[in-house]
């Protein structure tokens, strides 16, 4: 991945993603387990300063059908 691609990591893209029901939180990553009100790659990118390492791309409905 490159730099620039990096630093913008689309969560929802991520296979750790996940939703909550709690209104104060309802982001989650289930890679670091931990919950939050902004997308958790911003959360990672503020308390580590370096981009998300974790991100999996998720796969495709086209592709899991073949």
């Amino acid at each position: 991945m490159e730099n620039s691609q990096k630093d913008k990591v689309d969560c929802i893209q991520c296979v750790y993603f996940a939703v909550t029901w709690e209104p104060k939180a309802p982001r989650a990553c289930k890679f670091f387990g931990f919950k939050t009100a902004q997308m958790p790659s911003r959360s990672v990118m503020q308390s580590s300063g370096a981009p998300c390492e974790a991100f999996q791309q998720k796969k495709k409905k086209m592709d899991m059908e073949r």
